[in-house]
């Protein structure tokens, strides 16, 4: 899946019941993670985790929605090692995980080639993330190998970052950026618009090549 890529709608089994992806998305954002088997350690953590934070996913109108390749009861099963291994999962657990024991949804999404899907050991890069819009347009994707556990703070961080420029079209957030700290105003947008974007006031950086293009503000 490419970045403004509409994601297609799909039905499939759920460890909280069947989903027809787009009407169970409604307005919401949705952050969809794979992983490549069930009972593996590094997905178990990464689970876990997110289900921990899911009251800062629902701050952010995001739901959350796992992806993995097993039978739908190897799930159940899975998601009783999580509670059991994260104890400060508060309550049951909070979001479902697709069932795609066939590949195709895998495929469907960009996650495999349709001639690999049979191949356990290229079923094992099924480790994407992708940060999907309310209009189901894809605004972000991730894809992590298997030695390395996905940061949730970076997912959150990710979020903010989105929702902020949606808003507030006419900035972006720079490198370790986090909510309340400077943004950089576009190229785009000139000082007159600026100051009457942000009339609390901006900084202009002067840079060695003279040319004036980086511009920031706390002031948004």
């Amino acid at each position: 899946m490419r970045l403004g890529q509409t994601v297609p709608n799909f039905k499939a089994a759920t460890t909280k019941g069947p989903i027809n992806f787009h009407e169970w998305q409604g307005n919401s954002w949705v952050v969809l993670f794979s992983h490549p088997s069930d009972f593996t350690p590094v997905c178990t953590t990464e689970l876990g985790r997110i289900a921990v934070h899911q009251p800062e996913f629902a701050k952010r109108n995001a739901k959350c929605l796992a992806h993995s390749v097993d039978e739908l009861n190897s799930h159940v099963d899975w998601v009783n090692d999580i509670k059991s291994y994260c104890l400060d999962i508060p309550g049951e657990f909070p979001y479902p995980i697709i069932a795609d024991p066939t590949r195709d949804l895998a495929v469907s999404l960009g996650m495999l080639d349709e001639d690999q899907k049979k191949d356990p050991e290229v079923g094992k890069t099924i480790r994407a993330l992708f940060i999907i819009s309310p209009d189901h347009k894809v605004r972000l994707s991730m894809f992590y190998p298997m030695s390395t556990g996905r940061n949730v703070d970076e997912i959150l961080r990710v979020i903010d970052s989105l929702q902020l420029t949606d808003r507030l079209k006419v900035v972006a957030t720079p490198a370790n950026w986090t909510p309340g700290t400077k943004v950089m105003i576009l190229p785009t947008v000139t000082d007159e618009e600026a100051n009457k974007l942000f009339p609390k006031g901006f900084d202009k950086v002067s840079m060695p090549s003279g040319v004036n293009y980086v511009r920031t503000t706390e002031n948004y």
